[in-house]
This record gives structure tokens, C-alpha cells and sequence, in this order.
């Protein structure tokens, strides 16, 4: 969903409700049951983290927190697919 805003009106229904990370994908739904999957090679802290740091996921109205990895991404950001500036898919990484 590229472009969606957030606003002050329907915040709440961006909300997340459950986040996970499988070995390739960082999953969000949202109260409004909208389902996110992002590669995880978008965000390299999350991709050179262990499977138990990965997980231990805190939400917050506005986005989702890694504590053991200081790490943070916001719901909006995921929503306009954004990534790390220095990601690099793992073909290209290879080289």
C-alpha cells in the first residue's frame, strides 16, 4: 500500500496486533487486518539477528520494537515500503 497516510482519524486501525519474523519475512497484521510481510534483507539488523532476538517483539500504537536489538520500525514506513538505505538483497550481497 504504497502512499497510505496514516491519520489522526484512522490511526487506530493501523495499530499492530501480533508481529513475528520467519527466516525470510517480518510479519505484521494490524487491527484492521491488514496482513504486512516485508523481506527481512530490508532491514540487516534484523537479518544478522539470531532467531531468538528476532522475536522478542514489543508493539506499540505505531510500530513494532526489538530490545535486545535497540531496533525500531513504525507501521507507517513498512506501509511506503521503505527500507534500509544500505539493504541489499541477498543475491547482490553474494557478490
Amino acid at each position: 500500500m504504497p502512499g497510505t497516510v496514516i491519520s489522526d482519524e484512522n490511526w487506530e486501525e493501523f495499530e499492530p496486533v501480533e508481529a513475528k519474523c520467519s527466516v525470510s519475512e517480518l510479519i505484521v497484521v494490524l487491527a484492521n487486518g491488514l496482513k504486512l510481510s516485508t523481506p527481512l534483507w530490508w532491514y540487516p539488523p534484523l537479518l544478522a539477528a539470531t532467531p531468538e532476538a528476532r522475536n522478542q517483539i514489543e508493539l506499540s500504537p505505531s510500530g513494532v520494537h526489538w530490545p535486545d536489538l535497540d531496533e525500531d520500525l513504525s507501521i507507517e514506513v513498512m506501509l511506503q515500503g521503505k527500507r534500509y538505505p544500505n539493504a541489499k538483497p541477498p543475491a547482490e550481497a553474494a557478490e
